[in-house]
């Protein structure tokens, strides 16, 4: 790394303290991240990324003071410009739902490896989200679940939102659980095309992240025909 380049100044938030200074000092092993700070609970997380001008907070769910969720959404309100990425053993539909409602930017179980997580964290800087493959594939469950439209994985008549039909296939590979990577592979683009048409399209669908544009999606009839 050059000596110009800014490493990514990042928060690392868990109340298990090995955990916490595992997933440090494993970050700290990257170029371009710098680990700023820790902390133990919500407060802590909130207080220190604010102190430390973080760019990222790898935020734990499930701890005492002011939860994960909790010290999201206020990040969110105070912060807006810190990125919230969630680390944490929970993966069920009710605590992701409730993290990137909260402004939640990206979504991994602890299960991720290394190499993983600093790339998420790369994601999640530049503004982009990011979502565990398995709990992508849980939030398309959720919503053909929660979605009542019969032809589901067909394109309307009217498209929704004015997409156009090249935002159509984009938006059913994401609910599909495709990466931008594996997009651009499929449709033969570059990732910086699908990066353009995925802002598009979220813009016009007003949606903010890849899990309410799987929802969506589904709502509008496009989504897979076979999300497994």
């Amino acid at each position: 790394m050059s000596a110009e380049q800014k490493r990514i100044r990042v928060v690392v938030a868990d109340d298990q303290t090995v955990v916490r200074e595992s997933v440090a000092a494993m970050l700290d092993l990257s170029e371009d991240i710098s680990v700023v700070g820790t902390a133990a609970n919500g407060e802590e997380a909130v207080a220190t990324a604010v102190a430390e001008r973080a760019e990222v907070v790898l935020m734990d769910l499930n701890m005492p003071v002011m939860d994960g969720a909790d010290a999201t959404s206020v990040l969110s309100e105070r912060a807006p410009d810190i990125s919230v990425l969630i680390l944490t053993t929970y993966g069920d539909d009710a605590s992701i739902m409730r993290a990137l409602d909260a402004g939640a930017r990206g979504y991994l179980t602890k299960d991720a490896g290394r190499a993983d997580i600093a790339a998420a964290i790369r994601t999640v800087a530049g503004g982009q989200a990011v979502l565990d493959p398995k709990v992508q594939q849980q939030l398309v469950r959720a919503a053909m679940q929660q979605s009542q439209a019969p032809a589901t994985g067909s394109v309307p008549a009217a498209p929704p939102a004015g997409l156009t039909p090249r935002e159509q296939e984009v938006l059913t590979l994401i609910a599909s659980g495709l990466s931008n990577r594996d997009i651009a592979g499929h449709l033969f683009v570059s990732e910086g095309t699908v990066k353009t048409h995925i802002n598009n399209l979220f813009a016009k669908a007003g949606v903010r992240d890849r899990a309410a544009a799987v929802t969506f999606a589904f709502q509008h009839g496009l989504g897979p025909d076979d999300p497994s």
